[in-house]
């Protein structure tokens, strides 16, 4: 009876091993989205839309998007874009379209700030999609 249980607590332990290996070598879109709305905040959060600032803006956001990404350490290369657009009741429309391995790539997009945020930036709006894809690491 003891050996049953033990052999069940060795499958159980076997399949979480799984689970978070798999994890591991995913794209994982709460991970991307926290290093994505950090990124973000650290320079924009109580900045105010100036055009003459936002060329900066947006490579600040994207370098510090790669590191947190790079920090991660996952197996995929990282392709990330940034949007910066003055809050002044103009519509703006995105997309993406992506042909690949969905069990290996992902794509994240994250408006900031959020559409229900209290406390959001209200002078512009920030769109930054990271695409990951995957590449085989030692047979994963």
């Amino acid at each position: 009876n003891a050996e049953y249980m033990g052999a069940t607590v060795d499958i159980v332990s076997s399949k979480m091993d799984d689970l978070q290996s798999s994890e591991e070598f995913a794209f994982v879109n709460e991970e991307v989205e926290r290093v994505v709305q950090e990124s973000i905040e650290y320079y924009l959060k109580d900045a105010v839309y100036e055009e003459e600032r936002v060329e900066q803006w947006i490579n600040w956001v994207v370098e510090r998007c790669m590191k947190g990404l790079n920090d991660l350490k996952k197996p995929f290369k990282y392709i990330v874009t940034c949007v910066i657009m003055q809050r002044n009741g103009a519509g703006v429309h995105t997309t993406t379209s992506c042909y690949w391995d969905t069990v290996s790539d992902g794509v994240l997009t994250f408006v900031w700030p959020k559409e229900k945020s209290k406390d959001g930036n209200k002078t512009m709006y920030c769109i930054v999609t990271v695409f990951g894809l995957g590449f085989s690491v030692g047979g994963h």
